[in-house]
């Protein structure tokens, strides 16, 4: 056998130990544990239907421990039905699809009022490579955390006088210093080592000015985590110019969209990014950017629409279920397929519908 054999059968022996030594380290649960857990589904709007569906026959060819109370919810309602709420509050978890958000009108958007009436103060995205699809830059893993519940997104608009609209920015320290605890938790949990706060401070002196405040002070309780701050516009060009130099950003509401959106789109599109919506009570796990978009109409009627976002975020959700081997074997079904390159929704560059990617990942589940 040459050299190269050699490395190579070397590699294959390594990496065949490593993945039994993953499997020796085992998650210990109380007794009960493995009951099976209440989550409301919403399904939504346009695309969302398809997707929820993809997480539901994954869930069903793992035996995941865990069932789904459906409710039907639009966006084009003018608040979210008390049942469905009584749903969260009850099962604690919730996995949804898109709602549609009417553009002007008057019209609310349902994804706010959920976050407002439940308390899910922190919005998590997670925008990170996946071997196997090309993006213009490597080695990005970005976790944006985004104050969820003021800011620009206070939803306090009037009409002063016509052609006059006074839309008011609300800031809090409260809402401020619990977001950045949030962030440095996070970091320091799951082994991050820098937050970068992103703001405008040098503008909008007193309310950014609050919410640096705020993270500088935080800060001091986690010395083991670097922590920096950023303009907000020049965070947009240093995410698309030099992306590996972030690590996990805490921003205030607006400025947090926009971030997600940009790493995500530089990671490999919305398509593929987890995320969801926490609070102290509660979670709401949802397509990570643009959680809002519920698709065209094209690839609903074509039922071509991206699952993958969803899947990861429902193996977020597993995991916050503590079922972390379900979580396990969800991820690592997902990135199988995408490394693989066969079945890619047409964002992704290929020609798949959702049920070919959900059967090559359920093919793939271990």
């Amino acid at each position: 056998m040459g050299v190269r054999g050699k490395v190579r059968m070397s590699v294959s022996v390594v990496k065949a130990a490593m993945k039994e030594m993953r499997r020796s380290v085992t998650y210990m649960p109380r007794p009960g544990d493995g009951a099976p857990r209440g989550v409301t589904l919403i399904p939504g709007d346009g695309i969302g239907p398809l997707v929820t569906n993809a997480v539901e026959q994954v869930m069903e060819a793992m035996h995941a421990p865990l069932y789904f109370e459906k409710y039907e919810v639009h966006g084009d309602m003018r608040r979210v039905p008390e049942e469905v709420l009584d749903s969260i509050r009850k099962n604690k978890v919730c996995l949804k699809g898109g709602l549609r958000t009417p553009v002007g009108g008057g019209v609310s958007s349902l994804n706010v009022q959920l976050r407002k009436d439940l308390d899910l103060y922190a919005s998590l995205v997670n925008c990170f490579n996946l071997p196997g699809l090309p993006t213009r830059h490597d080695n990005v893993d970005i976790v944006v955390i985004r104050e969820n519940t003021e800011g620009e997104y206070s939803g306090l608009e009037h009409e002063v006088v016509p052609g006059v609209v006074e839309s008011l920015k609300v800031m809090s320290k409260f809402c401020s210093e619990r977001i950045a605890k949030y962030a440095f938790e996070y970091a320091y949990l799951n082994n991050r080592k820098k937050v970068t706060a992103v703001h405008k401070a040098n503008i909008m002196k007193l309310a950014d000015g609050l919410f640096l405040e705020s993270c500088r002070q935080v800060a001091t309780k986690y010395p083991g985590i670097k922590y920096n701050e950023i303009i907000v516009d020049n965070c947009c060009m240093q995410l698309v110019s030099k992306p590996e130099q972030f690590d996990v950003m805490v921003t205030p509401n607006l400025y947090g969209n926009l971030v997600a959106n940009t790493a995500a789109g530089i990671a490999g599109g919305t398509g593929v990014m987890p995320g969801g919506n926490v609070g102290a009570d509660h979670a709401v796990f949802e397509q990570g950017a643009s959680a809002g978009n519920v698709g065209k109409e094209k690839q609903v009627e074509q039922k071509k629409a991206n699952p993958v976002a969803l899947l990861l975020s429902s193996a977020m959700m597993l995991r916050h279920l503590q079922f972390p081997s379900f979580a396990d074997r969800l991820e690592t079904a997902v990135k199988r397929v995408i490394s693989e390159g066969k079945y890619m929704t047409k964002d992704l560059g290929g020609d798949s519908t959702t049920q070919q990617v959900v059967d090559a990942v359920i093919a793939n589940l271990d």
